[in-house]
């Protein structure tokens, strides 16, 4: 065990995630639910399959051994997970990369401390967590939702400097950042996204048996994470897939897989997309262009795989923390926050807003960031109490 090199992944880890969306600012003339599709096909199903092939031992072998529940709850909270994944890109679409992420992954953090024992309260049988009546009466316990408390004043700080943004800015200074602004949008797509991502952190504990035969089979320890990856991601795959395949009829763009060539929008709907998704309508007589066709699935691959990335490390990060493996969700959280507040300021999204923006959105995720800090902590005090 090496917490320091666990550190050093699941801050890689929050690098990939954070940086993910913007190989998609390169995707010209497609619809949304093609290019998420494309990219997540990357990210769901090649990228899992063809590494946990390559560098754990008998991957199929060891799937194969896994209990009925324990593949169950692992693909079920994948797919749920899902429908936090098929908005997120929706999120970042309304509010952009600093003001979407840093709300979204916020209530990631709080939601993926508070469901599992919601859903352990209700349904005994799930594999993960304690009752919330059990957390509440412990020390450990109320810190924990003392951090989950600090991180939703964060989230409401953040939405304060994006609705100060708005009310502030004319509409074509807004657009020139993000194209499809829209604070109320946003947020309730962000509040969505954020409570069904944090499942993925407890369909991760549901597949731990998966990584416990993976080592019994011989696979390094710091692999042994990836074949649950496999399953929790299929459950993802699911998900998205069928919204997309929906989208794509709903909206006759299934053919912009094939065609090099961009047909005219059914009325109302624009099939060109620019900026990761940021679509606009084109003028009649630029309707019919040709698709770069090769650039559109190359960005996409390249921001699928970076999405996967995230994982990638932090399975690796996770089993080298050691006992200090209950900060392993904060840490990529709070990564994932920095990166992507980064981006958005390379990418002037606040470019134009008042002192007073920039204040709150730089608050906000001061208090995001802390508030992972204080989740870890009550999780450290609870391990201590354990560990005696």
């Amino acid at each position: 065990m090496n917490p320091f090199l666990g550190v050093f992944f699941h801050w890689l880890g929050g690098l990939a995630s954070g940086s993910f969306y913007v190989p998609y600012k390169g995707v010209k003339k497609w619809a949304w639910e093609v290019y998420w599709l494309v990219g997540g096909f990357f990210s769901w199903i090649i990228c899992p399959v063809i590494l946990a092939s390559l560098l754990t031992n008998d991957l199929f072998g060891v799937l194969r051994q896994q209990t009925m529940s324990t593949l169950w709850w692992t693909y079920f909270f994948g797919a749920m997970w899902g429908f936090g994944g098929l908005t997120f890109g929706l999120t970042m679409r309304y509010l952009g990369m600093s003001l979407g992420m840093g709300v979204a992954l916020g209530y990631c953090a709080a939601f993926g401390t508070l469901l599992p024992p919601i859903f352990k309260t209700f349904i005994p049988t799930i594999p993960v967590a304690e009752t919330i009546g059990q957390i509440a009466s412990t020390t450990p316990g109320k810190v924990t939702l003392f951090g989950v408390f600090v991180c939703l004043v964060g989230i409401v700080v953040a939405a304060l400097a994006g609705l100060t943004k708005e009310k502030e800015m004319p509409e074509a200074e807004k657009k020139k950042a993000i194209a499809e602004f829209n604070f109320t949008k946003g947020i309730l797509v962000a509040t969505f996204s954020g409570i069904m991502s944090a499942c993925f952190s407890f369909a991760l504990t549901a597949g731990n048996p998966i990584g416990e035969a993976s080592r019994a089979a011989g696979t390094n320890v710091i692999w042994s994470g990836l074949p649950k990856l496999v399953v929790v991601l299929l459950g993802g795959f699911t998900t998205n897939f069928v919204w997309c395949s929906f989208l794509n009829l709903k909206n006759r763009t299934g053919y912009q897989y094939f065609s090099s060539t961009l047909r005219n929008s059914p009325p109302g709907r624009s099939q060109e997309s620019s900026g990761g998704g940021q679509s606009r309508n084109p003028k009649p007589e630029t309707r019919n262009q040709n698709v770069p066709m090769l650039n559109n699935y190359f960005f996409s691959a390249l921001a699928g795989t970076t999405w996967y990335f995230q994982f990638f490390f932090y399975t690796m990060g996770e089993t080298q923390m050691g006992k200090f493996g209950f900060a392993s969700w904060t840490l990529h959280m709070a990564s994932i926050i920095i990166f992507s507040t980064m981006w958005g300021w390379i990418f002037h999204e606040w470019k134009g807003s008042s002192k007073k923006a920039h204040s709150l959105i730089a608050s906000g995720i001061v208090m995001l960031i802390l508030s992972t800090v204080v989740i870890g902590y009550g999780t450290w005090l609870k391990s201590q109490i354990v560990g005696q």
